[in-house]
């Protein structure tokens, strides 16, 4: 029998395709921005470079200074520049750091947002933001900074380089992973959530052998649109938790965090949701989703170890703390010291996950 839920749609506007960059000028005044600030990292400062180009006089001028994790010093430096120039408007060219910089400027501005994303990891669809400052990462839900306009472009992912591809299109596996057992999850999001796992899972192989498949990079590209909603609609449980506090405490990959955690994760509450475990196996097309996710990440050459993306083994009983403290994110299987402590040791050491043996 169907069990009561909640659905609701979030309000944006989403332009797919190829090319599609060139609509940014119409979108800039579809929302009333006359002088926007064009944010990315400093890796892509070409590519901001080119938005402030289409731009013409829309564009107030850009800062390429955006980092993982949304570091508050680095708002503080970006709003400073945004409010000199007089921008009414942000545009965020790039991967999760530069979408979430731009979710920390409209936090504190209000202003209007138009994403476009480069990478698969599905944050311009979703209200919400992570912030560290001294070395914690918190998150926030807000509608106010939720992008008002995204722009997909697959001729932007063409040439990201392969091993970002794997680990941001794993990133998005795990919003989608997490939706389906999640608290709140509700039909309509389980049937994006496992359609967004199914594209991922037969895309990246192929993007891993020949990087600049077009069809390939297209339906990665719809697959983390589809887990980005999945992350944007419900709740997160023990995998984004754990990653959310490795990362303000150790600084490390946001991605390559993702896709070592996931399958230890998925392992972790593979008991306390059947359901979810089943549908999951069923996108992959294997028998079992923790062992599945975790060959997976092998095939592709994906990190497997949080040592070898740089997390000390000392650092293992501080994020014990964290993730096992006062303020643990909802789980389907309880929150339980000794067993995070086991999934982090394992995680750490590049071992499978307990339930693959």
């Amino acid at each position: 029998m169907m069990q009561p839920f909640f659905y609701e749609a979030l309000p944006m506007r989403v332009a797919y395709g190829s090319g599609t960059l060139g609509l940014l000028p119409n979108e800039t005044q579809h929302l009333g921005i006359d002088n926007a600030l064009v944010l990315s990292t400093p890796q892509q400062e070409d590519m901001a470079r080119r938005a402030c180009e289409l731009l013409g006089e829309r564009c107030g001028g850009f800062f390429s200074g955006a980092r993982m994790h949304t570091p508050t010093d680095v708002t503080q430096t970006a709003l400073e520049r945004l409010r000199a120039a007089g921008c009414n408007g942000i545009v965020a060219i790039g991967g999760g750091s530069t979408i979430g910089l731009a979710k920390a400027l409209a936090l504190r501005t209000d202003l209007p947002q138009i994403a476009i994303p480069t990478t698969y990891a599905g944050s311009e669809v979703t209200p919400i933001l992570g912030q560290t400052e001294n070395g914690v990462k918190t998150t926030l839900r807000s509608p106010a900074v939720l992008p008002e306009s995204v722009i997909y472009d697959v001729e932007l992912t063409v040439g990201l380089p392969v091993g970002i591809s794997i680990t941001s299109g794993i990133n998005a596996i795990a919003h989608a992973v997490e939706a389906l057992y999640a608290k709140d999850r509700n039909p309509v999001i389980s049937l994006m959530a496992e359609e967004g796992v199914r594209a991922l899972a037969r895309s990246l192989p192929v993007i891993h052998e020949r990087p600049h498949d077009r069809e390939s990079r297209s339906d990665a590209l719809y697959g983390a649109w589809l887990c980005g909603a999945c992350l944007g609609s419900v709740g997160m449980a023990l995998h984004h938790k754990l990653c959310h506090v490795l990362g303000g405490l150790f600084d490390l990959p946001h991605s390559d965090t993702h896709s070592v955690i996931l399958p230890h994760a998925v392992a972790y509450n593979s008991q306390a949701a059947p359901e979810a475990m089943a549908r999951i196996a069923a996108a992959l097309g294997v028998e079992h989703a923790a062992s599945g996710l975790y060959e997976l990440n092998v095939r592709l050459e994906a990190p497997t170890s949080l040592a070898e993306i740089g997390m000390p083994e000392s650092g293992i009983e501080a994020a014990v703390d964290q993730a096992a403290g006062s303020d643990p994110y909802w789980n389907p299987a309880p929150i339980e010291r000794d067993r995070i402590r086991d999934l982090l040791i394992r995680a750490w050491s590049g071992q499978p996950p307990a339930t693959a043996g």
